[in-house]
């Protein structure tokens, strides 16, 4: 009797599983290893999509975190290195398959690295940032190089792509040979806006001037701030005043000691969201001479706090950008006379602000987890 009431329970409990996995959404185990590594705008876009997931709250999506919960972003050696091959050789082949798989995950999204083996049976889709490193690879170290060469079949054997940017996914195309019916190009949001921001203002330690120009960006050479230091010393050779250059970026202490510095120039280095916002709300504009982005994050930050913008025709700066910045050649001249146009016309700037904030309102995480939920039912449909 007592067995007999056993084998009930558990076929009952069988029953409800079983009734529960029909109903069940798609499980979906999201990378998380972008925030752990990294600072910059793939970290955002991170932190942002997950966010935007749980707030549109997609009723057939479940997603659960992937991630050896570790921050790795000092650069001393050789901590970072044993961090880094324990992350990628050992949790990302063998521990976070077992996750994967512990989880009934239906589909990987990996959503910034390309390390963790995915189970057979379980679906893969990559977002691609960018081909920075395919396209320009001088920019980067040789072994930086070697990694992302030996990384690439993982995107051309991923059941879908999704790339940030329309310019991005043609890049794939171009580069990767890979078919447009395996991509679908989702664009990054944005958490500046005003009803989203969830922190006060604060001003830099040291203080900035009532008037100035803002560069965001780590500096690397692609980032291209060398353009603005020719255009400034360009202009103190002809005498003509500028507003100082504030600089927000890490690995400023480098930068700062190469060469001749223009007058009024500023390293702050990395700051935190707070003295950023700070600074969006005062600067005269946004200057982002970058020659190569796959999205271009600040300026749509920038936009969204009333932050004129100035970059230009390159990479996927006029697609995110649009008819809401001044979109300037990559020239010296041309620069400078862009930032004299805008200390002296008032109403050039109060119309880019207008249009600015027109424009970033598209950019929303709540939007860009929307299409990327779409993409997951494309994978994994129920």
């Amino acid at each position: 009797m007592a067995w007999s009431h056993r084998t009930e329970s558990d076929a009952g409990a069988r029953a409800s599983r079983l009734a529960g996995a029909a109903v069940r959404g798609i499980r979906v185990g999201f990378d998380m290893t972008g925030v752990y590594v990294t600072q910059a705008g793939i970290a955002r876009y991170v932190r942002g999509l997950k966010r935007g997931l749980e707030q549109a709250r997609p009723g057939d999506v479940e997603i659960f975190p992937v991630a050896w919960e570790v921050e790795n972003f000092a650069y001393k050696q050789p901590l970072r290195a044993m961090k880094t091959i324990y992350r990628e050789l050992i949790w990302g082949k063998l521990i976070a398959p077992r996750i994967l798989r512990r989880n009934e995950a239906d589909l990987l999204h990996s959503t910034s690295s390309l390390f963790i083996r995915c189970p057979g049976g379980v679906k893969h889709l990559v977002t691609l940032h960018d081909l920075s490193i395919s396209r320009h690879p001088e920019r980067f170290r040789s072994w930086q190089v070697r990694a992302w060469r030996r990384r690439l079949p993982v995107i051309v054997n991923a059941d879908r792509v999704v790339t940030i940017s329309r310019f991005t996914a043609d890049e794939a195309m171009k580069l990767l040979g890979l078919p447009a019916s395996r991509i679908d190009v989702v664009h990054n949001g944005c958490d500046w806006h005003d009803d989203q921001i969830t922190f006060q203002e604060q001003e830099p330690a040291d203080g900035v001037s009532d008037e100035f120009f803002l560069f965001v960006g780590s500096l690397e050479p692609g980032k291209n701030l060398s353009l603005l230091k020719e255009a400034y010393l360009l202009a103190q050779s002809r005498r003509q005043s500028l507003p100082p250059l504030i600089i927000v970026g890490s690995r400023w202490e480098g930068v700062a000691t190469e060469g001749e510095q223009p007058q009024g120039w500023h390293y702050l280095g990395r700051q935190p969201d707070e003295v950023l916002l700070y600074l969006y709300r005062r600067a005269r504009a946004l200057l982002f001479p970058s020659i190569y982005e796959g999205f271009g994050l600040p300026i749509v930050e920038a936009m969204a706090q009333g932050c004129p913008v100035v970059c230009s025709p390159t990479s996927s700066l006029p697609e995110v950008a649009g008819d809401a910045a001044m979109i300037i050649p990559l020239s010296v001249p041309d620069y400078l006379q862009a930032m004299q146009e805008l200390c002296k016309r008032p109403d050039l700037r109060a119309d880019l602000i207008v249009r600015g904030r027109t424009r970033a309102a598209h950019f929303t995480w709540k939007r860009c987890a929307e299409e990327t939920a779409a993409v997951y039912r494309k994978i994994a449909p129920r």
